[in-house]
């Protein structure tokens, strides 16, 4: 009889779905994926990596001086002086070896209690770092979310964060993932601590660490590739992906990197959010700080992908994520899921995996938001502030039109080599809400909504005169060419489709075209007259600090103290929306394709290239032009585990749950012990 020691250990909180190691096959496939990612310029040079290794010693050795320095400017016994000390942790993707040439560094400072943030580390160091030589690019952020200081030291870019913990004198071999760290902590602290903490309990909860680490430099590539890496946009940032790379390795023990690269899109097409991905239990200590807890805390409920990290106290790393962002990250883990199974099946690659995304072939419409300023350094800093605020466009899209209007919010920026000024622009696609029945002519106005968007940028606190922002709609044919690479050509669009038969091919199964061009026929759905654009008159923008106030009335629109209704369409069709102007509150409130009732312009106005948004439904009529999500998950779930006993767990019904309002996270299972039960099917092939 086998002892209790001999059963294989459990790493998450259920058990693994599978033990099976791999085949020669298997063998084979993840040589071929290394030797793609090798080619593909992933890993950094051995003189990169012993660059780094000197810049972290120079950079250790500075916040022990300035450690030491305070503590004798203070008053502190010079045996105290002798024993100050700072100690300098990695984490991020340096701490988890998946770092590739050129990337950040990220670090924190851990300091004694003496020595706090707001003067002795955003004043003093940053002074002495001003000072240093081979620091450029210097730029403090104390109010965010995580305070922190970003420079680039010798060319190597630096995020470093700094906690004060209570301790007299911080010991050399400090280890900051005992719980003791926290005490006597403020929240902002433990914030920074946590970034290294996650880390640390990552490296402990992976069965291989080397396999871990192949799998999720890989799935971080395909995530940029694919236009779905990006925290501050709403996708998922490096700590959400190695979540969930180490999620799939505790599901599968055994498995060599392109079983994990595989098995990841296996699980996460079939994922039942807003159910939790977590590599431990959720635990509650007595220190008293905050947790992920749906059952507890309403804001937790709010929350659509929610990832929570593995150290206490745990919270979500992914509260970024909006309805629209996730729609595309569903969509793009149906495309991952596609072609490894054709690459179990020798029928294609790893190259495909990573094609780039046709984003600007997916959308009829877009958003085109351009960031203008005097010079580069200025640039720098305003782009910092308008990107880490793009996200708020999409979410107050979604609320002003209930979920009607998408958004895809793109997570890269083009600059025009034409301009004269420094520029950079990012781009949203635009799409109905697929399935929803229209009424011919019915608008959406969300001028109000860009207008409230550009108020909000423009209380940047350091704002300077020529930074400017512009919001303005384009259509797939007017996309600049500076968005494209050299030698692209723009496809040229069928000037006859036949819907019926595109229906009839794609639910059957038997459309054969590529996943990116299924994704662009639904996107297309919104047609280009569904877009209509009132323009403004062309003026220089005013920063709210300088601008004078002026009263308002609900339906006319206000720039620089003149107040003027919004002209009719340029096109020549209906008036921008008049009915918005007009219609008396309780209409609003009945419509659900509304938005604001007109455009205010808080103290500025949209330069003369701008356009401001009226969105008017498509008047041709709704026909199923591509597979959609939940027909394409269906068909993948019944391939994966058959058709038997699907029940409430097929995917299609988990898709079409989701679109619901009142799928949040309060709707998670927990289990009898108070820990959320993990969101797959009952049934998984393993």
């Amino acid at each position: 009889m086998a002892s209790g020691s001999d059963a294989p250990k459990q790493y998450g909180i259920t058990k693994p779905l599978s033990l099976l190691g791999p085949v020669e096959a298997d063998l084979q496939r993840t040589e071929e994926l290394e030797k793609f990612l090798l080619e593909s310029g992933l890993y950094e040079s051995p003189d990169e990596s012993a660059r780094r290794e000197e810049v972290l010693g120079k950079l250790d050795q500075i916040v022990k001086d300035w450690v030491k320095q305070l503590t004798s400017q203070r008053g502190y016994t010079d045996q105290m002086v002798e024993e100050a000390n700072a100690v300098l942790f990695t984490f991020g993707s340096y701490r988890l070896g998946v770092h590739g040439p050129g990337a950040d560094i990220d670090t924190l400072c851990v300091g004694p209690s003496y020595v706090n943030r707001e003067e002795d580390f955003f004043i003093v160091l940053h002074g002495i770092l001003a000072q240093t030589e081979d620091v450029t690019e210097l730029q403090p952020v104390p109010d965010a979310h995580v305070p922190v200081m970003k420079f680039k030291f010798h060319g190597i870019s630096i995020d470093l964060l700094y906690a004060s913990v209570s301790l007299l004198v911080v010991p050399a071999d400090l280890d900051i993932s005992q719980g003791s760290v926290l005490y006597d902590v403020d929240e902002a602290t433990v914030r920074s601590l946590n970034g290294c903490r996650v880390a640390d309990q990552i490296i402990r909860l992976v069965p291989n660490f080397e396999n871990f680490r192949t799998a999720l430099r890989c799935l971080k590539y395909w995530a940029k590739r694919r236009g779905v890496y990006s925290n501050v946009t709403g996708f998922l940032g490096g700590v959400n992906w190695a979540l969930l790379v180490a999620r799939v390795c505790q599901l599968y023990p055994n498995a060599v990197p392109s079983m994990l690269v595989s098995r990841f899109f296996r699980v996460f097409t079939q994922w039942q959010w807003p159910n939790p991905v977590m590599l431990c239990s959720i635990e509650e200590e007595e220190l008293g700080f905050p947790v992920w807890d749906p059952r507890k805390n309403p804001r937790d409920r709010c929350h659509h992908m929610p990832i929570i990290t593995p150290a206490y106290p745990c919270m979500n790393s992914s509260y970024n994520v909006s309805t629209s962002t996730l729609r595309v990250m569903l969509e793009q883990f149906q495309f991952g899921n596609r072609i490894c199974q054709e690459i179990e099946m020798n029928k294609t690659s790893w190259p495909a995996l990573f094609e780039p995304f046709q984003f600007f072939e997916a959308y009829k419409n877009y958003l085109q938001v351009d960031i203008i300023a005097e010079d580069d350094e200025d640039l720098r800093l305003w782009k910092g502030w308008v990107e880490s605020r793009l996200r708020q466009l999409t979410l107050k899209i979604e609320r002003d039109t209930y979920g009607m209007l998408q958004c895809h919010p793109y997570p890269h920026e083009y600059a025009d080599p034409s301009r004269q000024c420094a520029h950079c622009a990012f781009f949203m696609g635009l799409s109905r809400k697929e399935g929803v029945k229209i009424q011919e002519g019915q608008q959406f106005d969300i001028r109000g909504t860009v207008d409230e968007f550009r108020h909000e940028i423009n209380m940047y606190m350091f704002w300077k005169p020529g930074m400017e922002l512009a919001v303005s709609h384009v259509r797939r044919k007017q996309v600049p060419a500076y968005v494209f690479p050299e030698g692209y050509k723009r496809p040229r669009p069928s000037r006859h489709v036949n819907h019926q038969s595109d229906k009839n091919d794609t639910e059957d199964g038997t459309a054969t075209r590529s996943p990116d061009s299924q994704l662009k026929r639904k996107h297309d759905s919104v047609g280009t007259d569904d877009i209509r654009y009132a323009k403004r008159s062309s003026t220089s923008p005013v920063h709210p600090k300088n601008s004078p106030q002026s009263g308002s009335t609900g339906d006319e629109t206000r720039c620089n103290n003149q107040i003027k209704r919004a002209p009719s369409d340029a096109s020549g069709g209906s008036p921008a929306s008049p009915q918005a102007s007009e219609r008396s509150p309780d209409t609003i409130l009945s419509a659900p394709r509304c938005t604001t009732t007109g455009a205010v312009c808080s103290g500025d106005a949209i330069s003369k290239h701008s356009s401001v948004p009226l969105v008017e439904n498509c008047t041709t009529p709704t026909v199923a032009v591509c597979t959609t999500l939940k027909r394409v998950a269906e068909k993948v779930v019944s391939e994966l585990v058959g058709s038997e006993r699907l029940g409430s767990n097929n995917s299609a019904e988990l898709l079409e749950s989701m679109e619901k309002e009142d799928v949040l996270a309060e709707n998670v299972r927990f289990g009898g012990n108070g820990v959320a039960q993990g969101g797959l099917p009952e049934e998984l092939e393993v």
